[in-house]
């Protein structure tokens, strides 16, 4: 608990409230005549709505970044995107280290329960999240300058390079070329290097440290072990499954030669999982090419990283519950460790409370919205996945809600991006009591 001005705080409260006002203040300079191009006229919904979306790192658009905001406006864009990929609490800690004063026990606290660290001793991560940051962004950004530089020009092209830089490793979703990167589809150079900054970014910090300390220590944590794993997996099932259902995106033949288009289905099976980058339209999928689309959304990145979704170690841990059980194994085991029920039992809340919000919200965008007229709940489903993985892929409607609608979409962002856990923790002020008894155990029957 922290207490400001006689009121104490949770955490989880204090974890949600600075992101309500990294938005807020987004949003104030957003609305600065400074931040829009000149003709132009930006909403307050406009403003919040946008904030919203880079400080969760998601995407969703109701304007075009390049044509509506001014270099000031993408400028804020930037810095949020920044501040939402890598936490604010990892900025207070950088502060703390330009000032060289030692940070007191609850803003150690505070940064554990925003990075989602074990214990305390993990705080050193904090280190090397804003160095490894600093240096995997700076990469990306000289790579891409080789290939937009010649392009667009110095100066456009360098601040291209940086803004797609940060976008990509924080996952954010948002571009600079007016149609994502559509642009870029016959272009493998640019791809790859995305593709590379936004798995960078999706890997979660701890597993970075892991990777980072692997030649000292000569082990990894657990946590790593399921995070590669799974994410490996997907990345293998997601290649394998766009290939079958798009048919190395055959409906591209005239535009793409088949080496860029396997490029192109590899880029896919990355981006949708939180980054939003897309190089084609997906409205041009296949029925079956959006659904597993959508399950990629859901899914998102590892735990700790710069993406959203109910993240990989969480399916990951349920599968191997659920094969364990199939199995008639009481014990969920991998890599010769046994994973504690209390992660079962928070990966199983996390998943069932993930679908219920998915679902409400579908439920009540069905209610309040004019929906196209052909398959109106996929287009629906896929809009509030894709706000709640904080990916931005869109099929279209984002810029024709209502205001309800677009409220719903910034709490669906908003959500996915603070962590279920955190918000649901801040709104029922919950805290941990120990029970000094227990009920008799009863069965009933499942399946």
């Amino acid at each position: 608990m922290i207490e400001i001005n006689k009121h104490r705080y949770s955490f989880p409260e204090i974890l949600t409230i600075g992101f309500i006002v990294v938005i807020i203040v987004g949003t104030f300079l957003l609305k600065l005549p400074i931040a829009t191009r000149a003709g132009l006229e930006t909403t307050w919904m406009t403003a919040i709505f946008t904030s919203t979306s880079a400080t969760c790192v998601t995407g969703l658009l109701l304007v075009d970044t390049a044509a509506h905001w001014t270099w000031f406006g993408q400028l804020v864009i930037t810095m949020l995107m920044e501040v939402g990929g890598l936490g604010f609490m990892t900025f207070a800690v950088m502060g703390f280290l330009l000032i060289r004063r030692r940070m007191r026990l609850s803003t150690q606290l505070l940064t554990q329960e925003a990075l989602n660290l074990d214990h305390l001793s993990q705080i050193r991560v904090v280190y090397l999240i804003i160095k490894l940051s600093l240096l995997i962004q700076g990469i990306g950004a000289i790579f891409l300058t080789f290939d937009l530089v010649p392009k667009y020009g110095f100066k456009r092209g360098l601040w291209l390079s940086i803004f797609q830089a940060i976008s990509a490793f924080c996952n954010a979703g948002f571009d600079l070329f007016g149609n994502s990167l559509s642009d870029f589809k016959n272009d493998p150079y640019f791809l790859i290097v995305t593709a590379i900054l936004i798995i960078a970014g999706s890997f979660g910090f701890l597993v970075w440290q892991d990777i980072v300390e692997y030649r000292r220590f000569h082990r990894m944590s657990l946590h790593t072990k399921l995070a590669l794993r799974t994410g490996g997996v997907l990345v293998f099932l997601s290649i394998l499954v766009y290939l079958i259902t798009e048919k190395n995106l055959s409906q591209f033949a005239n535009e793409m030669s088949p080496i860029n288009r396997f490029i192109n289905t590899i880029f896919m099976a990355i981006t949708p999982r939180t980054a939003g980058l897309t190089t084609i339209p997906y409205d041009h999928l296949s029925s079956a090419g959006i659904s597993y689309t959508t399950i990629l959304m859901f899914i998102g990145g590892a735990p700790g990283s710069t993406a959203g979704g109910v993240k990989t170690t969480t399916i990951g841990l349920i599968a191997l519950q659920s094969i364990a059980t199939l199995r008639g194994k009481s014990d969920t085991v991998m890599a010769h460790r046994r994973f504690t029920q209390e992660n079962i039992f928070r990966a199983l809340t996390l998943l069932f409370i993930s679908v219920v919000l998915i679902l409400s919200a579908v439920l009540l965008l069905v209610a309040t919205q004019a929906l196209p007229v052909k398959d109106p709940l996929s287009y629906v489903l896929f809009e509030a996945v894709a706000a709640f993985g904080t990916t931005g892929i869109s099929l279209g409607i984002t810029p024709t809600l209502n205001a309800i609608g677009k409220i719903i979409i910034m709490l669906l962002m908003f959500v996915g991006r603070v962590g279920i856990y955190t918000v649901m923790f801040s709104i029922f002020n919950a805290k941990p009591e120990k029970q000094t008894y227990r009920y008799p155990e009863e069965s009933v029957l499942i399946g």
